[in-house]
């Protein structure tokens, strides 16, 4: 499909300031150049154009907002000024599989002054010897050079904080799992109440019995000293029949 009829199909019935992002992978331009595109899309944040058979960034609108940009297995080997004047804010840049090789090249992004990750995959740049040191000392501005910064420490955040990640899922997973755990300690607080409730329940059936008890040894204890009145009386009663 060209660029512009996937672009169409992509956007639907959405009016251009209301994309936010836009994945046009796989789609071909016949004359090398980005079609179907305009100013209008002022609010996209993240383009992809992988794969789509791109030589030239000359016809690139102008987008202010965009953080993003993956051209990834295109044709591009120069003309990188237009990303910093038609994308001033961007801060992310992925560049594999391009034509790109010499590190020359890359002085054009020194101007984005934003740009914090940029990845050079696959081109032939990046066989060269020292090609990390010259692009680090070339871009300062950079944190990540194909996922890894100036010590190798890997870069953690993949997306680079695009548009439609999975950090709102994730805070609102923790949230859940938050207010689980004060479920948990709501119903184990409930549990060890019922417990105790239980526990002092015995108690006053034991102290209950116990009184019992005493109460039926009392009356034991009367019953059988009236037995023996009785009998003392019988006895009395039997000594006067003899006299």
């Amino acid at each position: 499909m060209d660029f512009k009829k996937r672009i169409e199909k992509e956007v639907g019935s959405r009016k251009p300031e209301e994309v936010f992002e836009l994945v046009v992978d796989n789609s071909r331009s016949g004359d090398g150049q980005i079609v179907g595109l305009s100013d209008e899309y002022k609010e996209l944040e993240f383009l992809s154009m992988v794969n789509s058979g791109l030589t030239s960034l000359a016809k690139l609108p102008s987008l202010p907002k965009l953080r993003k940009l993956d051209i990834s297995d295109n044709s591009i080997s120069g003309g990188l000024e237009t990303l910093s004047e038609k994308c001033p804010n961007l801060t992310y840049l992925v560049l594999s599989g391009n034509g790109i090789k010499e590190t020359s090249a890359m002085e054009a992004l020194q101007n984005l002054k934003s740009l914090k990750r940029l990845d050079l995959f696959n081109c032939d740049v990046a066989s060269q010897d020292d090609y990390r040191e010259n692009i680090f000392e070339l871009l300062p501005q950079l944190t990540f050079l194909d996922g890894f910064d100036q010590d190798d420490n890997e870069d953690e955040d993949e997306d680079g904080g695009a548009p439609g990640d999975d950090d709102d899922e994730d805070d609102e997973d923790e949230d859940e799992d938050d207010e689980g755990s004060e479920g948990d300690e709501v119903g184990l607080s409930y549990l060890m109440k019922d417990g105790i409730q239980d526990e002092e329940d015995d108690d006053d059936y034991v102290e209950e019995e116990e009184e019992d008890d005493v109460d039926g040894d009392e009356d034991g204890a009367v019953a059988h000293g009236e037995k023996r009145k009785r009998d003392q009386e019988d006895e009395g009663d039997d000594d006067e029949d003899d006299d």
